[in-house]
């Protein structure tokens, strides 16, 4: 006869493992200076599969382009979600990211039975969970979620690009590069550079 306690985790097992609708979830936009965090949410259909879905960071800018207008047109639903620079000054890049992360799953058309994240950190979700380390490259729905975050945060830098030419948004994409740094220096700070991040934070001194 089994004990109460191998039941009980037999029980969260059948749980855990019951069909239902899994959502892929990613972020794009920790590191940059300035911007948004962007997270994307993904369910994708298993009946019309998407060919060569990897981790946004392996892929070429033309190929994530490629696939983010086949994801949108494949996918059961998907969800892009921000957490703006205000709410990454006052809360941490952390816990922004995490924000952004529930707000995609969220915004989900349809409720997932369950939800993997990629990296080691779960947002506060009212659905089962895992975050999975490299998920990106493991998880077809969660390198879905990874491109789906990566482009629309890479066109909100050039629109970014339009405003503030001077700063090369368009090609650093908001990441300290030298070439950021020194347009920061000169130019000071816009009002959609992250002041709580220390290169940032010393022009503003």
């Amino acid at each position: 006869m089994r004990s109460k306690k191998f039941l009980r985790a037999e029980q969260a097992s059948l749980v855990w493992d019951a069909p239902g609708l899994m959502a892929g979830v990613d972020e794009a936009g920790r590191g940059p200076l300035a911007g948004p965090v962007v997270a994307a949410a993904v369910i994708l259909d298993d009946l019309n599969p998407i060919v060569g879905l990897a981790d946004s960071k392996k892929l070429t800018a033309l190929k994530r382009e490629h696939l983010y207008n086949e994801i949108r047109a494949k996918a059961l639903c998907c969800s892009i979600a921000e957490a703006s620079v205000e709410e990454i000054d006052s809360l941490n890049i952390l816990n922004a990211t995490l924000l952004a992360m529930r707000r995609a799953v969220e915004g989900l058309r349809l409720k997932p039975h369950k939800v993997l994240v990629d990296g080691n950190r779960l947002p506060v979700l009212d659905v089962l969970a895992e975050a999975i380390v490299k998920g990106d490259s493991k998880v077809p729905a969660i390198s879905a979620a990874s491109i789906l975050a990566k482009v629309h945060r890479d066109r909100w830098c050039l629109q970014l690009h339009d405003q503030y030419p001077e700063y090369g948004f368009d090609r650093h994409k908001g990441y300290g590069t030298e070439a950021h740094l020194q347009a920061l220096r000169t130019h000071g700070a816009t009002p959609l550079h992250r002041q709580s991040f220390a290169p940032v934070a010393e022009v503003l001194r």
